[in-house]
């Protein structure tokens, strides 16, 4: 949770990327891997192929950005929210949280008056990569990660009851208090 401060307009941004980022990761503490991959709505997305995507969406900011390492095929969107048989969680997170140690170094140390390619977005008839400042990706990635963070709520909430707050004291290993008592299976 990124509570109230004075911060500079890069490491507020910066700071509501990481608690988005914390979110979606929390959201997979204390599942087995057979839960993670749970459907429990009426669309495809489970907490596994939320995880995935949000790997894929770092990747190409580092991409993007330069760090050719992170390269991905056309295809990969269309495969970004679903896990083959070997993307385990275990796998899943462990890519996380190393994709996100890298893109949170590049986001830290960016200027946010550069320019960098974004996209293709074909889904928004947006065939082409097109530049933008880097603030305006900054941004993007808060509305995205909060989106999906909202969304692995839900299936969390369904999968077993566990709610977002709960799960963060949990992670943080924080007491809890008269609003909400860390999460436990």
């Amino acid at each position: 949770m990124y509570l109230p401060q004075i911060d500079n307009a890069r490491d507020t941004l910066c700071n509501y990327l990481e608690a988005q980022l914390d979110g979606i990761r929390a959201s997979a503490y204390g599942l087995e891997d057979t839960q993670a991959r749970q459907t429990p709505l009426r669309s495809a997305l489970s907490i596994s192929g939320i995880i995935k995507h949000i790997i894929f969406c770092m990747k190409g900011s580092l991409s993007g950005a330069g760090h050719h390492e992170h390269d991905q095929p056309e295809d990969a969107f269309n495969k970004s929210f679903t896990p083959s048989d070997e993307e385990t969680l275990e796998k899943l997170l462990a890519t996380f949280d190393s994709v996100r140690a890298e893109y949170m170094t590049m986001c830290r140390q960016g200027d946010l008056e550069s320019t960098l390619p974004v996209g293709p977005m074909p889904w928004f008839n947006m065939n082409e990569p097109r530049e933008a400042k880097l603030r305006y990706l900054y941004v993007h990635h808060v509305e995205e990660f909060a989106r999906h963070a909202g969304h692995a709520d839900i299936i969390r909430e369904q999968i077993d009851g566990a709610k977002a707050g709960e799960l963060m004291l949990a992670v943080e290993g924080l007491p809890g208090n008269d609003f909400l008592s860390p999460w436990e299976k």
